[in-house]
């Protein structure tokens, strides 16, 4: 008897492609594996054998190699229509198993991973007469209707850990072998394919131009379904060599095209990873997945290029992953994190005035290399081109908290100050509006042309959208593990005239309740950066410094540390998820206090937004003045296809807190984003 095996099962309807599937897959795998094939067509008892063959099946050749051993299996004869001769199938290091039921009910407490092959109904006949001919078409439709009374009991396709959806293009093989690698039942297994997708080779172009990027970005990545812009849209205003510089030097824009790209989407517990035409579901935390995706150096940076992303997963996380980091179970109406994996990607130097072209070397990168080229001249040539919102409605906002709910949560807030279970509360509220038909795109470069900000970005997953003009950095951390926060606590509105600007800037900067609210902010963050970062290494290089933007004054300390070497990053990162500035201290029980105040789930708002390079560093924006286009909805309340607006605002409240200027601090927070759209405060 030999070990037990991993057992893989390509299972789906007929003429979904399976057994060819099954067969190159296995190729694949025999590059570093043993590996045996077994077929289920050879052991139904004829066209009327579905169940009966499902059973034989299990009993005589899926226990057996499950235990290791040689399965001893009476094959059909489909000619003479009765059994035909013994067949032995040897156990090895991976076997497939593939056929209609090959993942049934029965089976799959033997099996390792189920992989649910899909394909149209027309498209699957087709092929089923094509390689069967006259035999199969009298039986089609009873054949047909076994399969249908087989699944109305049996909950395979929800079972599957793996669904393709098979487009006879040769991509399904590759793809469901990307998705099997995400399964920690066989990632051990899969080790030496996991190490060859690790040697990857980095190719990259430096072209000296300075493109609009917004045309770049449409240009490159207008049609496709997921797509992200990190966005230093301030970089004309911030030039130099001065730390609000280097803040807004680079651009990144991406898709999740190419050979190499991926999405993941995570919800409640559960990732869900889309390689091409494969989707893979595996369960588990957030930040244990990101542990296994990203934090070693699988890249070098190109000689020249200073940036930090040397491509890598690009997107959000949302607050309510902070069940992972010590806060309650809250449920959003968006995904609780979604990133698109980009093999490729466009980052601009705006120090130097230069573009990057990067992209894993892959048969299509060529390709790509020559369209960014002429993406990038295009864009260059090109006058920057004004896009205006459509004069259509204004959206019209309502608020989950009136005015008098509020201000009777911030004194509940200062109740619990005065007992002792917080010293600073960030209460946030909700603002929501039917989307009707704006266009996000248009909304985003609006946004960036009235708020321009170092962290500002455009994100698209599908027909969720998400329009950033965050001015806060969350977290970063550089490759070689150093580690930098900057929170921003403490707001003034700007004024056109500038005396009245100048008092609002001096008022921030001389406030002993906002320099006691950033200070407790700054001893939060220490704290959540010394779990992982060297000791003495925690250091505060700038404390309670203002910085003006468009329609804000904000006061902004720095916190730097240094990753001990071998410290886990995604561990590191999830020290301090969600951002302390977003929450107050001390960080639990006062998150615990906000989901007993609030009314409903913050979801991306408070979140992060940015990237996690292949070369272990990221970096991360909190998710504030930000709005997002949600298509999933309530229909009443969205309207048009239930699709909505959201903008999330709030603010520190401290025991020193008055009401009333609490309230109009979010009403200035909001206001440049409402401003953009022509809409009011709600109230």
């Amino acid at each position: 008897m030999t070990p037990a095996p991993v057992i893989i099962a390509v299972d789906g309807r007929s003429g979904a492609g399976k057994t060819t599937l099954a067969v190159e897959l296995a190729a694949r795998l025999r590059q570093h594996h043993k590996v045996s094939l077994f077929h289920l067509e050879d052991i139904y008892p004829g066209w009327n054998g579905l169940l009966p063959g499902i059973e034989r099946y299990v009993g005589t050749v899926l226990k057996p190699l499950s235990e290791g051993m040689a399965a001893e299996w009476t094959s059909w004869d489909w000619e003479k229509h009765y059994d035909g001769g013994l067949n032995v199938t040897l156990p090895a290091e991976i076997v497939i198993v593939e056929g209609v039921g090959a993942a049934a009910d029965a089976a799959r407490s033997m099996l390792d991973a189920v992989v649910w092959v899909e394909s149209p109904g027309d498209d699957r006949r087709r092929r089923a007469l094509t390689r069967d001919g006259s035999t199969y078409e009298p039986y089609w439709d009873s054949w047909a209707a076994q399969e249908d009374e087989w699944l109305s009991t049996d909950q395979v396709v929800a079972a599957a850990d793996v669904r393709v959806q098979n487009r006879a293009d040769g991509s399904a093989p590759e793809d469901v072998l990307r998705a099997l690698m995400y399964l920690p039942s066989i990632a051990s297994v899969l080790s030496p394919e996991l190490s060859a997708r690790r040697g990857l080779q980095l190719r990259s172009e430096r072209l000296e131009a300075t493109p609009d990027a917004a045309q770049l970005f449409a240009s490159l990545y207008g049609k496709s379904a997921n797509a992200v812009w990190l966005d230093s849209s301030n970089a004309a205003a911030v030039a130099g060599r001065s730390q609000a510089a280097a803040r807004s030097r680079f651009s990144i824009l991406a898709d999740d095209g190419g050979t190499f790209g991926q999405s993941a989407l995570h919800r409640s517990g559960t990732t869900r990873v889309t390689a091409g035409s494969a989707t893979v579901s595996t369960a588990g935390p957030f930040f244990r997945w990101l542990d296994s995706v990203w934090g070693r150096r699988a890249v070098r940076a190109p000689r020249g290029y200073d940036g930090q992303f040397t491509l890598g997963w690009l997107g959000y996380l949302g607050y309510e992953l902070k069940r992972e980091t010590g806060g309650n179970d809250v449920h959003s109406n968006t995904p609780d994190a979604a990133l698109l994996f980009a093999g490729r990607a466009v980052v601009l130097d705006h120090r130097e005035q230069a573009v990057w072209l990067l992209a894993l070397d892959a048969p299509d990168a060529d390709e790509w290399l020559g369209e960014a080229r002429t993406a990038v001249g295009a864009a260059t040539a090109a006058a920057s081109a004004a896009v205006e919102l459509s004069s259509g409605a204004v959206p019209e906002f309502e608020s989950r908290d009136s005015a008098t709910d509020y201000k009777r949560k911030i004194a509940d807030s200062q109740h619990q100050i005065s007992e002792g279970n917080s010293y600073e509360v960030c209460l946030t509220t909700m603002l929501e509006a039917p989307a009707g038909d704006l266009d996000p795109w248009a909304v985003y470069l609006a946004l960036r042309r009235r708020n321009p900000a170092p962290f500002a970005s455009y994100l698209r997953f599908g027909d969720l959208a998400v329009a950033s003009t965050s001015p806060e950095r969350f977290l970063r951390i550089m490759s070689d593990g150093g580690m930098r926060a900057e929170p921003i606590k403490g707001t003034r509105a700007r004024s056109a005239d500038a005396a009245e600007d100048a008092a609002l800037r001096h008022d921030l900067e001389t406030s002993l309740k906002d320099r006691a609210e950033n200070i407790m902010i700054v001893d939060l963050l220490r704290n959540d950066l010394s779990h992982f970062a060297i000791p003495g290494s925690v250091t505060v290089s700038r404390l309670c410094a203002i910085e003006s933007y468009a329609t804000v004054h904000q006061m902004v300390s720095t916190i730097d540390a240094h990753l001990r070497p071998g410290a886990p990053r995604a561990e590191a990162l999830a020290a301090a998820f969600p951002a302390g500035s977003m929450t107050g201290a001390p960080k639990i029980s006062t998150m615990d206090i906000l989901d007993q105040l609030e009314s409903g789930p913050r979801g991306i708002y408070s979140g992060a937004i940015g990237y996690f390079s292949m070369n272990a560093a990221t970096d991360l924006a909190v998710v504030i003045r930000t709005l997002v286009v949600n298509p999933d909805a309530d229909v009443g309340r969205g309207g048009p296809g239930g699709r909505t607006l959201s903008l999330g605002v709030g603010g520190a409240i401290t025991a020193d807190s008055v009401a009333d200027d609490e309230y109009e601090e979010i009403r200035t927070k909001a206001y440049g984003v409402l401003s953009t759209l022509g809409a009011d405060f709600p109230g």
